[in-house]
């Protein structure tokens, strides 16, 4: 990968002061996962998707409470060898790069890169907000299951409700490998994989 044909951090910044991607590149959709390393530290949290830079919605309260309460309950109670990170970008492929919620990893490497690759993740983790029903619903399982991340949860709100899935080993009707539902609750999550959980909703709810 390079990123010699990419702006500096000077040349995007547009006539309001603010960061924003070049518009010509964006058209073109050619945009890397190196390119997003040359963002400056105070643009806001961006994604990629196929090759598109895409800012990413800032949550709400009660969304950032249920990822806190989650990330002390599953530090605490995942074995070792495993690592909870929240707001980590995950590089699905060379033009996507997403940042779930949270994620579950396999331990190791070191502390100050700013993102992981999909196959160090155990689980993506997504809260759903009113402004990324679409995405976490539909979107991102899809783009994860194709980046091969063994499980995926989606977290509702108003109740919270957490639905637990587990990659399939053969192609679905789509013809492409994709979840299926293993656990979900409003109460209580019993789950085997990717180790023993047995998680009450109640203390992961603001």
């Amino acid at each position: 990968m390079t990123a010699e044909s990419f702006p500096s951090s000077t040349d995007l910044i547009g006539a309001t002061g603010m960061w924003q991607p070049d518009p010509v590149r964006q058209l073109r959709a050619d945009h890397t996962l190196e390119d997003l390393l040359t963002v400056p530290p105070d643009a806001p949290r961006v994604e990629l998707v196929d090759g598109v830079v895409h800012v990413a919605p800032s949550p709400t309260e009660d969304h950032q409470d249920i990822v806190s309460l989650l990330w002390s309950w599953l530090r605490a109670h995942a074995p070792s060898g495993y690592k909870v990170t929240a707001g980590m970008s995950v590089a699905l492929s060379e033009r996507d790069v997403r940042i779930p919620d949270l994620i579950v990893r396999r331990a190791g490497g070191a502390g100050t890169r700013h993102f992981v690759t999909a196959d160090q993740v155990v689980v993506a983790v997504e809260v759903v907000s009113p402004g990324t029903r679409r995405t976490d619903r539909f979107a991102k399982p899809g783009e994860y299951a194709a980046a091969g991340i063994r499980h995926y949860w989606r977290i509702e709100q108003d109740p919270v409700h957490l639905f637990a899935y587990r990659l399939s080993d053969r192609p679905g009707r789509s013809g492409f490998r994709e979840y299926e539902l293993v656990g979900d609750s409003p109460d209580l999550i019993k789950l085997t994989e990717p180790f023993e959980i047995r998680l009450p909703i109640a203390q992961i709810s603001p």
